[in-house]
């Protein structure tokens, strides 16, 4: 026991007395009280003559984390090559403290897992990591898309508003990637691009099936963004699309394309923040004679979405107020031999406002408070936190906003009440 003790000594020693390398242990701790309600009315699917029913409310209490910023452990290093050039490292991945459990997702470090190189001329990066269309919804949220405050922009493309899905596992994150980022000391310009891996096995005998309806491109992602910070102005742009389902034979590709634009501004006594984002979920086709159209297509339908969020936040002393407001809105379109038409339904849209209170007990750990409430109109059915938000323990349901056949959602309520520490 004393020589092993003795060899790691030597060993912390001597990783200490290099000034050419770097390990870190880093993470957050963030646990709360939470509550949610959610109220659905009948509305017999818009079908008239309706006989009223009486309101279903949900409502559920949760020990929730990640309700100011998302609970975390990680590893990160970086080691000086000299001339300009390091090589680093980062693995990261999602905590559940209020349960002790790790990420649902069954990947260990879902949140991020890259090694770079890092040269005069920028970084290249490889791994899993933040594809560049997320970090404008992350950046410019004053709630930075945790908790009940998360952005409607955030759930909406998280799959909260049903039929949309537009994500579908695209969303924040893109595992198989390769980025470049631009360096620093470029006048407050920075930027990413990222190209993200299908990985999919292809062929002349899959792709001549017609019953392999997702073979060759389904997964592959293509984004950058561009941007520009210099003392309190911070604005950037992004565009990226992404396949989610493809038929070779039919000459059919999926893609959901997002394009978004953020800024913030800090006054000294109150911080703007703004984004609108548009994504659209559209299917070419190459040989649409030959494409078996039917109403029950999975995807069902193309649909566009115009999202947008205003927010603030107010420093006072050791305090922090936030609030902000967004809208989601979109328009479905139904495939057809002549091209997407428009469907007649109404338009599906839903609003949030939320507002929140922080105490900084130190520059590490701080109380908050956060309320936020939803509403939804013409079929929308976002709650006022997705399950990913409101933390549900693996193997638990979250049933807020699955309302019964015939009703539709109508308005969601949410409150945390927590304690966040980062280390």
């Amino acid at each position: 026991m004393k020589k092993t003790l003795i060899a790691l000594s030597t060993l912390a020693a001597a990783g200490a007395a290099s000034a050419q390398s770097s390990l870190t242990l880093f993470g957050v701790v963030d646990v709360g009280v939470s509550y949610y309600e959610a109220t659905s009315k009948y509305q017999n699917n818009g079908v008239l003559p309706t006989t009223p029913k009486p309101d279903i409310k949900q409502s559920q209490w949760a020990l929730s984390n990640s309700g100011n910023a998302s609970s975390r452990l990680g590893f990160r290093g970086q080691e000086d090559l000299g001339g300009g050039y390091a090589a680093a490292f980062w693995l990261e991945s999602t905590l559940w403290p209020d349960n002790g459990s790790t990420s649902p997702t069954g990947i260990l470090f879902d949140r991020r897992s890259t090694v770079s190189l890092i040269m005069p001329a920028g970084e290249v990066r490889l791994g899993r990591d933040y594809n560049p269309t997320f970090w404008n919804d992350a950046v410019f949220d004053p709630f930075g898309v945790v908790g009940v405050g998360t952005s409607l922009i955030a759930q909406t493309l998280g799959g909260a508003l049903p039929t949309l899905s537009l994500n579908r596992g695209n969303y924040a994150r893109k595992a198989n990637s390769v980025s470049y980022f631009l360096p620093g000391g470029l006048g407050g310009f920075y930027g990413q691009a990222m190209y993200a891996f299908n990985e999919n096995v292809t062929g002349v005998q899959v792709q001549n099936d017609p019953k392999a309806t997702n073979n060759s491109r389904t997964g592959r992602y293509v984004g950058a963004r561009v941007g520009y910070a210099n003392g309190p102005l911070d604005t950037a742009i992004a565009f990226g699309t992404s396949t989610i389902a493809d038929n070779y034979f039919y000459g059919s590709t999926t893609n959901v394309n997002t394009a978004n634009l953020g800024a913030s501004y800090d006054f000294g006594l109150v911080k703007l923040y703004g984004e609108y984002s548009r994504v659209d979920v559209k299917t070419d086709f190459a040989n649409v004679a030959a494409f078996p159209f039917t109403p029950t297509l999975t995807p069902p339908l193309d649909v566009n979405t115009n999202n947008f969020i205003v927010g603030l936040s107010v420093p006072i002393g050791a305090s922090q107020i936030k609030a902000s407001y967004a809208q989601v809105k979109g328009q479905f379109f139904n495939f057809t031999k002549f091209g997407p038409v428009p469907m007649l339904t109404p338009d599906p849209k839903a609003e949030k406002f939320a507002l929140g209170y922080i105490y900084n007990l130190s520059k590490r750990t701080a109380l908050y408070s956060t309320f936020a409430v939803t509403k939804n109109e013409n079929g929308a059915a976002i709650a006022v936190v997705n399950v990913a938000s409101a933390a549900v323990a693996p193997g638990y349901t979250n049933a807020i906003n699955s309302a019964a056949p015939g009703y539709r959602a109508d308005r969601g309520y949410g409150y945390d009440f927590g304690i966040r520490h980062a280390f």
